[in-house]
């Protein structure tokens, strides 16, 4: 296989790139659309989804998201060439800006579905992917790895598979700086246990000076964020920027040298309102919206009982955007006064 040049006109290849994990249960579509709320400028993705669920499954449920939420990945999960490609086929009617192959989830479903972590073992199989993908594909394509699973050698295997994707034409590769072990540990704790080996990944960088390699694992503020990207050409946080979404307010003048504001928290409600009701119309419930916003304002005075509204009001049988304005009123924000409470917002 001949190496592909990266595609440079592409937005996405202009370093730094600050990207959001795809985290499964989590980065759906409401995660996303809250996240794009905080910041214009980070790489959102989405969760994994099965190329064998895109085939056969409601493609509108599944690929369907709001133009507000651009840049976007759409993470996949497979390991066979020809199902990968057709869901790129499939996928590039919906207009995602990058497509993204999983090679480091550790859960056993996805190692019973031969995909995920586990293809580390595969290389030659994951280039294949690549390739295959590539071929059908009119946006970057790009592959999330581990430093390696289980008793391989980091330090021979990761060289070997970075060689690979590069030889099968991925544009970026994303390395989460941990080993996976598939037997003996749970997916929380291959996030925690493994030692992080960034020296490694950064050895990865410095070998491939004109390909774009990111780095995931560990990372838990922007600083953190601006050391790494030092040496990267992108950083990625996971449950970090999730648990604590109001660093992403930060992203797009730290990362990105806009110009420093407060956020717009009226603002920010108001949105989520409006995506709220438009969900509740479409038959949602308020639940599915709030549940990712459970960890905006931590710190702020106000932020516990905020918590509360939305993991107990929101939860209940026919509760409406409303539930959003009044958890944002309990919260004291850093320039001023508690958020003003809108007229009311219905579904």
């Amino acid at each position: 296989m001949q190496a592909s040049e990266p595609n440079k006109k592409n937005s996405y290849f202009q370093a730094p790139v600050f990207a959001v994990a795809p985290m499964i249960d989590w980065t759906d579509r409401h995660c996303r659309y809250f996240h794009r709320q905080l910041t214009g400028r980070a790489l959102l993705f989405t969760e994994m989804i099965v190329a064998d669920a895109i085939l056969r499954g409601n493609r509108d449920r599944l690929l369907g998201f709001d133009p507000a939420e651009h840049p976007v990945a759409l993470q996949l999960g497979g390991s066979d060439p020809q199902k990968l490609a057709e869901a790129v086929r499939i996928a590039a009617d919906y207009g995602y800006d990058e497509i993204n192959l999983n090679v480091g989830c550790p859960s056993d479903r996805v190692q019973s579905g031969i995909f995920g972590a586990c293809l580390m073992r595969e290389p030659a199989v994951v280039a294949e992917c690549v390739a295959a993908m590539k071929a059908v594909a009119s946006v970057p394509v790009t592959v999330k790895c581990r430093i390696g699973v289980d008793d391989q050698d980091p330090e021979t295997v990761l060289p070997d598979f970075v060689a690979r994707m590069v030889a099968a034409g991925a544009d970026a590769i994303w390395i989460h700086a941990r080993k996976a072990w598939l037997q003996g540990l749970s997916p929380k704790e291959n996030r925690e246990i493994p030692p992080l080996d960034y020296d490694l990944v950064y050895r990865i960088k410095r070998a491939n000076p004109g390909r774009f390699i990111g780095i995931n694992g560990g990372i838990e503020t922007l600083d953190q964020a601006l050391q790494h990207l030092d040496v990267m050409d992108g950083v990625m946080l996971g449950r970090a920027a999730y648990h604590n979404a109001t660093l992403l307010a930060d992203v797009d003048h730290a990362l990105y040298g806009e110009v420093a504001e407060a956020p717009d928290w009226n603002a920010v409600r108001d949105a989520m309102m409006e995506h709220a009701a438009r969900h509740i119309a479409d038959g949602g419930r308020l639940v599915h919206v709030t549940r990712h916003m459970v960890g905006l304002f931590q710190g702020f005075a106000g932020a516990r009982r905020y918590r509360q509204i939305l993991s107990s009001d929101a939860a209940r049988p026919g509760a409406g955007p409303d539930v959003i304005a009044a958890a944002f009123a309990e919260v004291d924000l850093p320039a001023g006064p508690k958020t003003q409470v809108p007229e009311k917002l219905t579904a």
